[in-house]
């Protein structure tokens, strides 16, 4: 099952929508619907790989996705999970807002445009790290990621390298500074196993 949003070590959520399914005539997140006995699931039937895609089209326009130029092109979850549900090209204008890029940390760069609001990065960094280095704010069209320091910039907090929480986007919105297009063609994630394996990021690396 298709998923951005979901990562065994974290109580499921459901944010992405990505996974779902019908179960019994009913259309749920797979991620927050646990299976049980006699429940019958729909996974890949037209009406649930169209709903996927839609989906998908949403969150390609509301971000910086644009693959060919990002430095995750071929290592990308949400690429991946694209191409996976046959989600070739935006059918949309993008309309992200232009928020500019943190570059402060010495490591890691964060472009706040590409995030999709999985809150993978939130969730490790608060369950997982103890550090607390991410949280969303606002609400609707004005919800984004931001950096828990008095100045807002990464390279105020104690992120690093060895920081679950550096290794679960599912898109290019935290990157590291030595990856970024580093990487050789035959090399990258996707390069090596099929597409249709899209399991999450931090797992394959």
């Amino acid at each position: 099952i298709p998923h951005l949003c979901h990562n065994p070590e974290f109580v499921p959520h459901g944010s992405c929508r990505v996974c779902i399914v019908n179960m019994n005539g009913r259309n749920v997140s797979a991620c927050t619907m646990p299976a049980t006995e006699n429940v019958e699931i729909e996974n890949n039937s037209d009406e649930i790989m169209q709903q996927r895609r839609a989906l998908l089209q949403m969150l390609f326009v509301e971000g910086n996705h644009v693959c060919p130029g990002c430095e995750k092109s071929g290592a990308c979850q949400l690429q991946a999970v694209a191409y996976y549900c046959d989600m070739l090209s935006p059918h949309f204008t993008h309309f992200f807002p232009k928020r500019e890029l943190d570059a402060s940390h010495p490591d890691y760069v964060i472009d706040f445009n590409r995030c999709i609001l999985c809150e993978l990065c939130v969730r490790a960094s608060r369950d997982v790290d103890g550090k607390n280095v991410f949280s969303i704010s606002e609400r609707g069209i004005k919800r984004h990621l931001v950096i828990n320091t008095s100045t807002g910039k990464l390279g105020d907090s104690d992120f690093d390298n060895n920081d679950k929480a550096a290794h679960v986007c599912p898109t290019g919105a935290i990157l590291n500074r030595e990856h970024g297009y580093n990487q050789p063609i035959g090399e990258r994630l996707y390069d090596k196993q099929p597409v249709s394996i899209v399991g999450d990021v931090a797992d394959n690396e």
